[in-house]
């Protein structure tokens, strides 16, 4: 792991946010020694060894964390492993430079190569985020990511990682947390994306379900789920997932289930308009994304009303985005999607710092405190009064060290 910065560097925006109250705070300033912040308060004076950082004009937040992407280039995934990790190397300077200090990769169909790039990136060799890793998405075949079915059926090689049953399912998670897990991530509905399955299909029987869970928990790792359906989701909250992913056709009974159960939901929100505010658009959707186009066209009105339901809830919401089904420089645009689906500009940035932090079990990340991991965003403007702040990152500081622009 990189060493944090060793001298003392005292931050002053115009105002700080800590993730912990309801408004940003003017006149705070940030002391931050050895990759941790040592001090918070109004009266903050530099020693003669400290490096003093204005920011003017700026509300200093905790690093933000996006708690759903996918590093890997999903063009590339039948092409050689040392390109397809090489393609992530530009992704992770351009999340680090959107102000995400952490990102939890949910996985790929094929090869556990997010583990080798979470590994690169703590020993130094590689710049960005820091990296919690579902090394591949568990799928049945013909689930959700069964990426090239055609492949089987025409040479016998598939491409994924697909179980099913009870034997074969713990075989996989064992697999799995070898490889080097932090989380495990399976396919318990089906997708848009994907070439044979429909979105409201349910992929594992409940057996399956709990056995993923189960051999999950086991061995101390948390499952996040890719679902969409009252079924589905119910299905992975009664086995005990930490988080479902998507759950855009759930209904209000099933989110007061998520509530009861402290299940995390994860909306991923924007990409779903990505989609649906193209649907016209011919020049968007070449040939091999033609069934997809199709699905979003037969499930529009349902995805539109879906995504209004959960800001209803008091369902604890963790930001994540599926950047990587559209271009990871535009993940930031979760935050106005939540917005207009109901979400306050409160709710949405906690999903991105405390909420998030909790979801992933690190209290020292997504709050600015005494003690916490000096990971820090500045924004040039208040988020509060204009969410597309977030968009105007003017520093990133990661462990205690400014990140170069």
């Amino acid at each position: 792991m990189p060493a944090p910065a060793s001298r003392e560097v005292l931050l002053r925006p115009d105002r700080v946010w800590d993730a912990v109250g309801d408004t940003p705070v003017e006149g705070l300033y940030v002391l931050v020694r050895d990759g941790r912040v040592a001090a918070v308060a109004h009266d903050l004076a530099p020693g003669p060894d400290t490096d003093v950082l204005d920011m003017p004009g700026c509300t200093l937040l905790p690093g933000l964390i996006d708690c759903h992407v996918h590093l890997l280039d999903e063009e590339a995934e039948t092409g050689p492993a040392a390109y397809q990790t090489l393609t992530a190397v530009p992704v992770l300077r351009t999340l680090l430079r959107n102000g995400f200090t952490s990102v939890r990769d949910l996985g790929s169909a094929h090869l556990p190569l997010n583990v080798s790039l979470r590994n690169a990136v703590e020993d130094g060799l590689i710049e960005g985020p820091r990296i919690f890793a579902a090394p591949n998405i568990l799928s049945p075949r013909g689930g959700h990511a069964d990426k090239r079915p055609h492949l089987a059926q025409r040479y016998g090689h598939q491409i994924g990682t697909l179980a099913e049953g009870v034997e074969e399912l713990r075989r996989a998670v064992r697999e799995q947390a070898r490889a080097g897990a932090d989380w495990i991530k399976f396919a318990g509905g089906g997708g848009f994306t994907s070439p044979v399955d429909n979105p409201t299909s349910t992929s594992y029987s409940r057996v399956e379900v709990h056995t993923i869970v189960a051999t999950a928990n086991d061995l101390g790792l948390p499952c996040a789920a890719h679902v969409f359906t009252d079924r589905a989701v119910l299905r992975a909250v009664t086995a005990g997932v930490r988080s479902v992913e998507h759950g855009c056709f759930a209904t209000l009974p099933t989110y007061r289930a998520m509530e009861e159960a402290g299940t995390y939901l994860v909306p991923t929100q924007y990409v779903q308009t990505h989609f649906l505010d193209r649907l016209d658009d011919d020049a968007f959707w070449n040939g091999s994304a033609a069934f997809a186009r199709e699905k979003y066209r037969e499930h529009a009105e349902a995805m539109r009303e879906g995504l209004m339901r959960p800001a209803r809830t008091g369902v604890k919401t963790a930001f994540g985005t599926d950047a990587g089904m559209f271009p990871h420089a535009d993940n930031w645009r979760e935050f106005p999607a939540l917005m207009d689906h109901g979400y306050s500009a409160l709710r949405a940035l906690r999903a991105a710092t405390s909420v998030a932090a909790e979801l992933l079990g690190r209290p020292d990340l997504g709050t600015i405190a005494p003690g916490a991991t000096a990971d820090l965003v500045a924004l040039e403007g208040d988020p509060f009064q204009d969410i597309a702040a977030v968009a105007r990152v003017r520093h990133v500081i990661q462990r205690g060290r400014l990140v170069p622009r």
